[in-house]
Formats: structure tokens, sequence, C-alpha cells
């Protein structure tokens, strides 16, 4: 006896079969185009091996080089270093902690919270989340928004890769605390000054809810290496970059000039969205600049770069991001010059 289906019956296998069959075509392409391009690469490097090779032999390629593998070698077990700790962060400390921690007044909850971020280890790609979830969990968003703008910049991994970096100014580490973290606690005492609460989107769920806490884990892990070691690869050929490529005469104009060599690197600082444990081995590549100009590089790219930006806007809305990020660039660029000038 034959069976008749309902038409909703008939609808619903009909969408299970085009899922199916799209789910065959997703995997065929990725089993046929990641090798086939993995294929064409490599007889494009093979066909053209003469000319690749005569170009990786001309000295400004060798400087080049030499630039973009030391700064990879000196940023990446920092780097590998501060992700773990920021996953471990990340999952294992549950946001009531800080909230039981900090103290209820807001204008008192700020500073408390900005000096917590000298004890907590993580990057900016944590600190977002990190800061969503207090929110979340009751705690002021001045005080949530303080531990996000200095936690990232006055850790420890990121403060011992500094001392690393300039081992001939260990002042460069006191100043990068001092005013990371004077831009930190200004700028959560301005939102509970003039921010509104109309202008910050709670953010909707846990980072890692329905997870178990070993994925979690390496899921953080996972995302964070990926995000951050691609910005540390971009940062150190953009630092090589300048270093072999640019003329020297360029650079010098702008370094040579005390107002525009800060803003220079204000905004480079923007641009490369570099991560904060690797940040000081591409600043201390910019010889050229001076001790203040490098500070404002390390103040200010912890705080906004392009890619913090993108996740304030997914975390708090862009009413938010587009107010407090370009009002903390201005601030940390003026503590920062005002602090090299002071301590360098």
């Amino acid at each position: 006896m034959a069976i008749t289906k309902t038409a909703p019956q008939a609808e619903q296998e009909g969408r299970e079969q085009d899922g199916r069959e799209q789910d065959g075509r997703e995997q065929e392409g990725r089993h046929l185009n990641s090798p086939l391009m993995l294929t064409l690469l490599l007889l494009t490097a093979v066909m053209f091996q003469d000319p690749i090779r005569g170009a990786l032999a001309a000295p400004v390629m060798q400087s080049w080089m030499t630039v973009f593998v030391a700064v990879m070698v000196q940023a990446l077990p920092f780097l590998v270093l501060g992700v773990l700790l920021s996953a471990a962060i990340a999952v294992f400390v549950p946001p009531s902690f800080f909230a039981r921690a900090l103290p209820k007044r807001p204008a008192l909850a700020v500073p408390v919270a900005g000096a917590a971020g000298a004890v907590l280890p993580g990057c900016e790609c944590a600190s977002v989340p990190v800061a969503g979830a207090l929110v979340r969990r009751g705690v002021t968003p001045a005080a949530a928004l303080a531990f996000l703008l200095s936690a990232p910049a006055i850790n420890p991994i990121v403060l011992t890769a500094t001392a690393v970096a300039f081992p001939g100014n260990p002042e460069m580490v006191l100043a990068r605390f001092v005013a990371s973290l004077l831009v930190a606690c200004s700028m959560g005492w301005l939102w509970h000054r003039l921010g509104r609460t109309d202008w910050l989107r709670p953010p909707d769920r846990a980072s890692y809810e329905g997870q178990g806490r070993g994925a979690a884990f390496w899921g953080s892990v996972r995302h964070d290496v990926t995000h951050a070691g691609g910005f540390l690869v971009i940062g150190a050929m953009a630092a090589a970059t300048l270093k072999a490529v640019v003329p020297a005469q360029w650079l010098s104009l702008a370094a040579d000039n005390p107002v525009l060599s800060v803003l220079v690197l204000a905004a480079l600082a923007v641009l490369l969205s570099i991560c904060s444990e690797a940040d000081a081995f591409v600043a201390a590549s910019l010889t050229q600049f001076s001790l203040t100009a490098r500070l404002t590089f390390l103040v200010v790219g912890p705080m906004i770069d392009l890619k913090l930006f993108a996740m304030q806007v997914g975390t708090f809305g862009r009413a938010f991001a587009l107010r407090f990020a370009p009002a903390t660039f201005a601030l940390a660029v003026v503590v920062s010059a005002l602090t090299g000038t002071v301590l360098l």
C-alpha cells in the first residue's frame, strides 16, 4: 500500500535533501579546492624559483627578513604564554568573582578594576568578552571599561615583554604602566560621569555558554592564537618594511618632529592592531623614533585599534564604540605624550 505524504512532510524532506546536497558540495569543494590551491602554489614556486631566489638574495630582502624573523622569534613565547593564561582566566575564573571583589561605589570601583589588570594576564582579544561578562553580571560599566582598557596594557606578561624588548631603557616599563593605568581609570571615570545607559548595549550571552571547560579553553586558545598570531605577523611585516623599504629620510622627517612622530606611531598602532603581548618588540625595532613616540604606540595599541573597535561594536553596540573609541584614542595620545615627557 502506498504511503501518502502530507505537504509539510514533503517540504521537510525536501529541505533535508537540499541541506545534504549543499553539505556534500561544500565538502567536495573543500576536498578539491585546498589540495588544488596548494598544488598550484607549489608549481608556481617551482616555475619561478630563480626569480624568487634572486629577489630573496637582494640586500633589501635580507634586511627585511632579518627584522621580521627577529621580531617573530622574540615575541612568540610571550604571545603563546599570554594566550594560555588569557584562556584560563576567561574559562576557569567566574565573572561573579570580579563582581564580589569590586567596591559598590563606581568612583572607587574604577581604580580597583583598573589595578586588577596588573595581576590578570590577558590580551585585548580576551578583555572585551570578559568586560562584557562583568557588565552582564552586574558590575558597573565604568569599572568594566576600566578593566577592559588596563588588562591588556599593564598585565605581567606585557610588562615583562616590554622589559625584554627595551633592555637598555627600564624606565619604559614604568612609563607604560603609569600612562596605561591613568588612561584606563580616566576613561572609566569619564564614562561614569558622562556615559548614558542607552549608548551601551549589554551583551546577550556568555562567551562560552553551553561548552565544557576543556572545550571552551582550547576554543579560546585556538581563537586567540589565530587572531593574535595573524596580527603579530602583519605587525612584524610592517616593522620590517619600515626598516628596509621606506626611505630613511621619510622616517627621519616624521621622527625628528616630536608632535608628528607621536601622531604617526599612534595612527600606526591603530592600523597594525598588534597583540599587546608582542607589540613591544615591534616598537623596539622602530629605533628612529623617540622613546616618547614609541610609548604612545604601546599605550594606544592595546586600547584602541581596528580589531578592538570591531569587537566593541559587536559586544556593546555601535553607539558605544563610536563614542568610546575616539575618546580613548585622544586621551591615550595626550597622556602617553605627557608621561613620556616626564619619565623618559
